[in-house]
């Protein structure tokens, strides 16, 4: 079982706040988590193909194409001025 100094470590590591009954509760739920993992390791995997995702789906990608933007100027009114051909907007800092 985890104690509760690892759980204060824990919470620490992760700059969280808990009080003693959390303490106490999260004692217990990361030990039943830690006993659950403890427990998928002694399945018998042998054989069995690791998955990334179950689709088959690989490498699916469109060609990347150059195009006019249609509402340039709809954009441009946007601007609040233009100084030398350029147009101008407030900084952000």
């Amino acid at each position: 079982m985890i104690s509760r100094d690892e759980v204060k470590h824990i919470a620490a590591l992760a700059r969280v706040g808990l009080d003693e009954k959390e303490i106490e509760k999260f004692s217990k739920d990361l030990s039943s988590i830690l006993d659950w993992i403890s427990e998928l390791e002694t399945v018998d995997v042998t054989g069995v193909e690791p998955t990334a995702h179950i689709t088959g789906i690989v490498n699916r990608m469109r060609e990347d194409k150059a195009h006019e933007f249609e509402n340039k100027a709809g954009i441009v009114k946007l601007f609040p001025e233009e100084k030398n051909g350029y147009d101008k907007v407030k900084s952000v800092m």
